[in-house]
């Protein structure tokens, strides 16, 4: 027990874990998107709410521009997050594409020029579970990642708090298949805000490995590998996450990144009931490979939880995210990713 402590009490620095504190872990709270249950997800207000929330790390998934620009949002595709479907003068970019294998129909980011995307506004990414949220669509411009650093900075200047960023490279092999490879920009990028450095504060993920490990070939800030209850890295087919999860493939993750970025239900798996099963071992494993674990995502609504936190029959409900984001913190967790940072934060 005390070594799991140690090796857990110094999320994301580059501390060895023998010198940390004997004092019990806290686990970091990462706003998914910034507070997106109760704002439009990767927009200012939901950061900043998620910062007055308390939440340790901000996060942005990262896509790219036709001019080779970060811009921060869930997914290349942008009909259902911003206002482009009713932008007569793109409306001939709407298109068909091959994302990783999945066909997709809408608008993408790499079609556009970051000043064409600037003129979007965002919009609620889930409007039926969330349609409080829709009061603030279509007021705020889609960000770009120079932008959500300089929020995490001023932030932390605001609050006295460091205040970390956890970008995600969304598609990478697929980006660099349409010419517009991320890992050098993204190098440039980091070194721009002085986020390169195995004590910044930052957690870069990807659920591709190449990515990572050309990465710990240039920097030395922390890395995580993300994995899900099912599949496998996109640039891996020979891979899946379930092996990767194993002691063995944990310890050929550990060679490369810090930590992982796991699914609730690999950690406590589902009946076919949705009822919570179990514990597995992952989180000890993990641990005993040297790597911090971080979990995704927390929500709220009845849809997203087991069946014994739910708490009515309407999906958009709100269960018993307390208890349940309790359970994880008890494991040993080091971070949790969350849509309502405030919940998790209080639950800590």
């Amino acid at each position: 027990m005390i070594r799991l402590i140690l090796t857990a009490a110094l999320l994301l620095s580059g501390t060895p874990a023998m010198s940390a504190p004997l004092s019990p872990v806290v686990a970091k709270v990462i706003a998914h998107r910034g507070a997106s249950g109760e704002r439009p997800e990767h927009t200012a207000s939901a950061y900043q709410l998620a910062v007055e929330q308390g939440a340790d790390f901000i996060e942005p998934d990262l896509v790219m521009t036709r001019d080779g620009h970060f811009v921060v949002r869930h997914e290349n595709e942008i009909g259902g997050t911003t206002d482009v479907a009713d932008r007569r003068e793109f409306a001939d970019r709407r298109t068909t594409k091959a994302i990783d294998g999945v066909e997709v129909v809408g608008w993408f980011t790499e079609d556009f020029t970051l000043a064409e995307l600037k003129t979007l506004r965002a919009r609620e990414r889930l409007p039926l579970l969330r349609p409080g949220n829709t009061a603030w669509d279509n007021r705020e411009p889609i960000l770009t990642f120079d932008e959500v650093a300089a929020i995490a900075r001023e932030q932390t200047t605001r609050t006295g708090r460091v205040i970390g960023v956890a970008p995600e490279l969304k598609h990478p092999s697929y980006f660099a298949g349409v010419g517009l490879p991320m890992e050098d920009a993204f190098v440039a990028a980091l070194e721009r805000h002085g986020l390169s450095g195995a004590d910044a504060p930052i957690l870069i993920q990807c659920f591709e490995i190449g990515p990572l490990q050309r990465l710990r070939g240039r920097i030395d800030a922390p890395l995580l590998q993300l994995m899900s209850v099912s599949g496998g890295p996109a640039d891996r087919p020979d891979l899946t996450y379930a092996v990767m999860s194993t002691p063995e493939g944990l310890g050929a993750v550990a060679a490369y990144a810090d930590a992982i970025g796991v699914e609730t239900g690999l950690i406590l798996p589902r009946d076919d009931m949705a009822r919570s099963l179990p514990p597995t071992a992952l989180v000890e494993d993990a641990h005993a490979a040297g790597l911090k674990v971080v979990v995704w995502t927390f929500r709220a609504e009845n849809v997203f939880l087991p069946l014994e936190r739910r708490q009515g029959d309407a999906p958009a409900g709100h269960g018993d995210l307390d208890d349940y984001l309790k359970a994880f913190y008890a494991l040993g967790v080091d971070a949790v990713f969350s849509d309502f940072p405030g919940a998790a934060v209080a639950a800590r």
